[in-house]
Order: C-alpha cells, then sequence, then structure tokens
C-alpha cells in the first residue's frame, strides 16, 4: 500500500492540488501511461455554462490525464478526485491525519477514504493491467482522470470532460464499499440574510429579533424537507429515508448582547433532488423562503433573501440494466464472489458531472465508508482496496483487452 501512503501523506486540501497532481502524473508515467497535467485557466472554467460554483478561491486547476490503449475503440475512464477537505481540530485526531498510519488491516488520514483509497487503486488496476497482457494489447482507450476541486462542486471533473470531450464510460472509485452507486442527489449551499428591528433589551418588545425570524423559516424549511422526501418515488431514493436533507449549518448575527438582533446571515445546505437541476432546487428553495415570509407579517414587509453560494452539485442516474452497470456487477462477482447492490446515494459527486454535462454513463465503485469520510481518524479498509483494484482491472480487460 505504498501508493496510499504516498498520496495520504501529500496535503491537499481543496485548492492545493499541485503537489499531489504532480505525484500522480509521476506514478502513472512509471506505470507505463502517457500522462499530461493540464492546467486550464480557472477564469475561462469559472465562465463555461456548466460551471458547478466552488467554495475556495483557486488560482490553479491540475487536471491529470494518463492515457493507454488504442484510440478509435472503446474509450473508458477510470476517475477520482485528488483534494481532501481540511483535518478539523487536531486534538479529535488519534493518528497524524497526513501520515498514513497502518493500524491493522485500516490505514488512517485525512482522505484515506475519500478518495485517495480509490486513486491507489486506479494505479493497482493499470499496474495489474500493465503486467498480463500489457497496456499496448488494449483494443481500446484506457483513461485515468485524476481532477481538482470535487470537494466544492466539481470544477476539475467539468475541466477534464472540455479537455477530453467524451467518452463511452467512465468509473468513479468514491467509497461504496464495493457496491455500485447508481444514482445520487445532489445538493446546492445558500445564505439567507433575515432581517429584524433593533431595540433595547429592557425594551425588547419594541423591537422584532432576526432570530425570531429565522426561526420561522428554520420550520418553512422543515416542512419543506419533510415535503420534498415524501414525494420522492423512485425506490433506490426512499431506501435512503432522507435523501434530501436541508441544515442550517451556519449562524452569524448580532453585534451587542443587549441589543435586539436586526439581522441574522445563515448558510446551510439544500438538496438537489432525483432529476432536478441545481437551478431547479434553488427555485424550490426560493420559493419555499418566499411563502414563509409572505405568511409571516414582519417578514411580509421585510422579507429575507436567499443567495445560492458554493458548490452546486447536480443528481444523476444511470439506468440498472444499462452496460456499464451490468458488465462492472459481473466483474465484481468473478473477482470478490459477492454480487454488489445498486444503490443510491445523498451525497452529491462528479458522476452528475459525466452524466449531465459530458453524457457519459457513469457509476460509483471504490473501496471504504462513505460515513468516516471528512471525519476525524478517517480510514479505508486495506482489502478493499486490493479489491477494487482487481476488479477494474477485470472489467477493463473484459471490455477492451485482447480478444
Amino acid at each position: 500500500m505504498a501508493d496510499l501512503q504516498a498520496l495520504v501523506r501529500i496535503p491537499s486540501v481543496t485548492g492545493s492540488e499541485e503537489a499531489v497532481a504532480a505525484w500522480v502524473g509521476d506514478a502513472l508515467r512509471e506505470v507505463g501511461l502517457a500522462t499530461d497535467i493540464v492546467r486550464p485557466d480557472p477564469a475561462e472554467i469559472r465562465a463555461d455554462p456548466a460551471w458547478p460554483g466552488a467554495e475556495m478561491p483557486r488560482t490553479s486547476l491540475p487536471v491529470v490525464v494518463g492515457r493507454a490503449g488504442t484510440p478509435g475503440g472503446a474509450r473508458l475512464i477510470l476517475s477520482g478526485h485528488l483534494d481532501v477537505v481540511p483535518p478539523g481540530e487536531p486534538t479529535t485526531w488519534t493518528v497524524d491525519p497526513w501520515g498514513g498510519e497502518i493500524r491493522g488491516e485500516r490505514l488512517y488520514g485525512r482522505g484515506a477514504v475519500d478518495m485517495k483509497g480509490g486513486v491507489a487503486a486506479i494505479l493497482g488496476a493499470v499496474r495489474a493491467l500493465g503486467s498480463s497482457p500489457g497496456l499496448d494489447a488494449l483494443t481500446g482507450e484506457l483513461l485515468v482522470v485524476l481532477v481538482p476541486s470535487e470537494e466544492d462542486g466539481g470544477q476539475g471533473t467539468l475541466a477534464a470532460i472540455r479537455e477530453l470531450e467524451t467518452a463511452d464510460m467512465a468509473i468513479i472509485t468514491e467509497p461504496s464499499q464495493l457496491d455500485l452507486v447508481v444514482a445520487h442527489a445532489g445538493a446546492i449551499t445558500f445564505r439567507l440574510t433575515v432581517p429584524g428591528r433593533a431595540a433595547h433589551a429592557s425594551h425588547r418588545r419594541e423591537g422584532v429579533s432576526a432570530l425570531d425570524k429565522l426561526f420561522v423559516l428554520v420550520r418553512a424549511l422543515e416542512a419543506d424537507e419533510a415535503r420534498r422526501n415524501e414525494s420522492e418515488t423512485d425506490p433506490l431514493m426512499r431506501a435512503l429515508g432522507l435523501p434530501y436533507a436541508t441544515i442550517i449549518g451556519k449562524v452569524t448575527g448580532g453585534e451587542w448582547a443587549s441589543t435586539v438582533l436586526d439581522r441574522i446571515v445563515a448558510e446551510g445546505r439544500y438538496g438537489v433532488r432525483l432529476g432536478q437541476s441545481p437551478e431547479e432546487a434553488a427555485d424550490e428553495l426560493r420559493a419555499c423562503i418566499a411563502a414563509s415570509c409572505a405568511a409571516d407579517p414582519f417578514l411580509r414587509e421585510h422579507p429575507a433573501t436567499v443567495e445560492i453560494t458554493g458548490g452546486q452539485f447536480g443528481s444523476a442516474r444511470v439506468p440498472v440494466d444499462h452496460g456499464l452497470v451490468t458488465s462492472l456487477t459481473d466483474a465484481a462477482r468473478a473477482v470478490t464472489g459477492r454480487v454488489p447492490r445498486l444503490l443510491g446515494e445523498p451525497y452529491g459527486a462528479d458522476m452528475q458531472m459525466f452524466v449531465n454535462v459530458g453524457g457519459i454513463p457513469c457509476v460509483i465503485f471504490g473501496p471504504g465508508d462513505v460515513r468516516v469520510a471528512h471525519s476525524a481518524d478517517e480510514w479505508v479498509p486495506l482489502d478493499e482496496v486490493e479489491a477494487c483494484a482487481a476488479v477494474l482491472a477485470t472489467w477493463v480487460s473484459r471490455q477492451i483487452g485482447p480478444r
């Protein structure tokens, strides 16, 4: 697991992926892929009509593209993202977040499961393909696409799609416990600015607390969340219980403890339903807030404002009988002896960029449990990394290996 340890030991928080891109570029060349690091102008990507937003300022956007095989045949993509979220409070970790420590059958560190374990599996698959029958023997084209900026919206994959134009199928090795994710929700981030009317605390009835009005809007968002989730009919999403979550994650306001709050800013996350664009979800959010304001005597005259900020993940789905799904299921069963489940997930992912923007059928299949992603003591099971690599190699060989 030297590849995985090396990857985890390179800090690559979103917006700072140059060092890890250089490392994986060298690693892909060593295993026999013709490799380029494409650096599109972030301003040009931002101007793209499909730009998915961003959470971090950015001066570079390094996209690593490795190529093997024969152009003109089927074109397959194995993809992963190189950026990770910040490690958070150091005292909550029992290991060095950048240490890549192995304990038993687990490797720990920030990004271990999300998703450097999946990137290491891709490297392992390419090594296996290079040893037998050899990358030159492939009858189609294999592309390894490793991107920045997934954690804040997906503009790295957008840049890759604009560079590559098209492919026949794509697999992203995000953590899925070696099950197949064929559908996922999306999410947008938003900012609510909620007004009030200031007054001295000793005469608080003369004022209107913005905090009280935020509670009015939160209750409306709770009812909206219930309605949106209850109306879902897709069985893969209904099985999640709450596929489209709404939260307020950040609240700021107030300047003086004895003054009635006259302004609160609340930031949160709003789910994008299956089959819905981020823009359509934003319309639903605005309609919810507008209706709540209209029903409140103060907010009717002083309505809250809604801004869409940061990353904007669309939703995506591929048919369960698509050749990508059935062929990868067969490869997984052949290697592991287990039939992977077909899942829907409540989070956003770069799968939607391939499907919605690139028109490329895509699924998620990778090692580890997404529930430990972004957490302290994040880890990935080493046996799943190895199994994922073997499944990917088998799948590619069956698709474009020598006949």
